[in-house]
């Protein structure tokens, strides 16, 4: 009985961890991963892959490009034990950085709107195997999108 109920609960706690990784993937206007740069959503991160590397175009509250000045992006991935900094160079109004990040690694963003401003995370896991839901890879998918547009 008590080997039953671990198991039972072993399970669900799968099932709900599987269920809500789905939850908090938002895809932007161009159907990249949104990151959160602020605390209040005032300022997003579009994050797509382009030409081996991750491109990021921030974006304001209305979803809407917002031009590079004074904000600093970094990037760091690898080991836990041992992370890596990645290249982040401003090009053509977006940031760049590269090289991409293996399959399965998580890769950190830090932002900052300037200099002296404070700087506010952003976590990925760059997964990609495809949802068996919605076929796009996991950390583009569109699964939690229909579950809120289901509830509205």
């Amino acid at each position: 009985m008590k080997n039953s109920l671990l198991q039972l609960t072993a399970l669900l706690a799968l099932t709900l961890s599987t269920a809500i990784a789905h939850e908090g993937v938002k895809l932007g206007p161009k159907g990249g991963r949104i990151l959160e740069f602020s605390k209040n959503e005032t300022m997003h991160g579009e994050l797509t892959v382009k030409e081996g590397k991750f491109q990021i175009e921030l974006l304001d509250k209305a979803m809407k490009p917002v031009a590079l000045a004074d904000q600093e992006l970094t990037a760091t991935s690898g080991d836990r034990a041992k992370p890596e900094k990645i290249a982040v160079e401003k090009k053509d109004g977006k940031y760049f950085t590269g090289p991409m990040v293996k399959d399965g690694q998580w890769i950190i963003f830090q932002f900052r709107e300037s200099a002296k401003g404070k700087a506010v995370t952003a976590r990925l896991e760059y997964d990609t195997k495809n949802c068996g839901a919605c076929d796009n890879p996991e950390w583009l998918c569109k699964c939690g999108e229909k579950k809120d547009a289901k509830k509205k």
